[in-house]
C-alpha cells in the first residue's frame, strides 16, 4: 500500500522523498515498481474496472450486496469478499446524510379509512395492492414536494409528480399517473397514511371511480407504511442528499432521470430476490 501510494504520487514530490516519508527504502520501492504484476493482481483490476463502473452507472448507490449481484450478472467469478476488499481499499463507498420535514397533516375532519393492508406488502401479481405517500427535497428555490404510488408487488414507481405546494392535487396527480400506466382491476388495495392530501374529497372520490379499496395507517405510525418509506429513504440516500439542488426544476429532472432511469429498469432489490422492479414483473408475467 505504501509503494502505491508512493508511485500514485512521485509527481508531487520526488521518490526519495515520498520513500522517507513512508518510512520505506528507495531500492525497496523500485523493486516493487519492477516486478512483474501477479495473475491476482491482474484480475483485481479487471474487477477493479467494473467496480468503478456499476458505482458510476449505480448513482454511487451499491454497496458490497448489490455490487457482487451485479457483478455476477456480468459474467464476473468474484465473491462479495474480494469485491468488499477492493472497494474498501480503493475508498468507494456509499455516503448519506439527513434533512427532516414533516409532510402527513392529521389534523382534518375528513373521514378515516381502516387500515386493510395491515404491514403485509406483499402481493402475489401487480396491481393488486398499492402504496403512496409525500415526501421533499431542499433547493436554493425552497422546498419541492414529491408524491409517489409504489405497485407491492415489485416496488416499482408507477405513479409520481412533484410541486412547489404539498397541495391535494399533488397526490392526485400522482395517482392518475399510476390509473393511466396501469389500468387497475376494480378491487385493488389502495393504501396511504391519513394526511389531508389522501383523504380529501376529491382524492378519495376519484378512488371510488375506479374501484380502489382504501386502506390508511394507524395514527404517527410510519411502520403501516413501511414500503413506500423504504423508497424515500432510498431516493434520498442516493440522490437528493447527494448534492445541493440550485432550483425546483434541476431536482425534478433528476427526480425523472432516477425513477425511469435506474429505479425502476436497473436498481437491485434485496426483497425482489436482486432483481430490479421491472426484471421482476417481466419475470412474474
Amino acid at each position: 500500500m505504501r509503494f502505491a501510494f508512493i508511485a500514485e504520487n512521485q509527481g508531487v514530490l520526488p521518490a526519495s522523498r515520498l520513500c522517507h516519508i513512508m518510512n520505506v527504502s528507495p531500492r525497496g520501492y523500485r523493486s516493487w515498481r519492477d516486478r512483474p504484476v501477479s495473475d491476482r493482481q491482474r484480475k483485481d483490476l479487471v474487477v477493479l474496472a467494473h467496480i468503478r463502473e456499476q458505482f458510476r452507472l449505480s448513482l454511487g448507490s451499491y454497496g458490497r450486496p448489490r455490487m457482487t449481484e451485479e457483478l455476477k450478472e456480468l459474467g464476473l467469478d468474484v465473491g462479495h469478499r474480494r469485491i468488499g476488499r477492493l472497494m474498501r481499499e480503493n475508498a468507494i463507498t456509499v455516503t448519506r446524510s439527513k434533512k427532516y420535514k414533516v409532510t402527513t397533516d392529521s389534523n382534518h375532519r375528513f373521514n378515516i379509512a381502516p387500515n386493510l393492508l395491515n404491514r403485509d406488502f406483499s402481493a402475489g401479481r401487480p396491481n393488486r395492492k398499492w402504496a403512496g405517500d409525500i415526501s421533499y427535497v431542499w433547493t436554493r428555490e425552497g422546498w419541492l414536494y414529491l408524491a409517489v404510488i409504489l405497485d407491492l408487488h415489485s416496488r416499482r414507481v408507477v405513479g409520481w409528480a412533484v410541486s412547489n405546494r404539498m397541495k391535494r392535487d399533488l397526490a392526485i396527480r400522482a395517482l392518475n399517473m399510476a390509473i393511466a400506466l396501469r389500468r387497475p382491476p376494480r378491487g385493488c388495495i389502495h393504501h396511504t397514511d391519513r394526511g389531508s392530501q389522501y383523504c380529501s374529497h376529491d382524492y378519495q372520490k376519484l378512488l371510488r371511480q375506479h374501484g380502489f379499496q382504501v386502506s390508511m395507517s394507524g395514527t404517527g405510525n410510519c411502520f403501516d407504511n413501511a414500503a413506500v418509506e423504504t423508497f424515500f429513504k432510498t431516493i434520498k440516500a442516493e440522490l437528493l442528499w447527494q448534492k445541493s439542488w440550485a432550483c425546483r426544476r434541476e431536482a425534478e429532472m433528476a427526480i425523472f432521470e432516477y425513477i425511469n432511469g435506474f429505479y425502476n429498469p436497473r436498481r437491485r432489490h434485496s426483497a425482489l430476490g436482486w432483481k430490479s422492479p421491472l426484471a421482476f414483473e417481466a419475470k412474474a408475467a
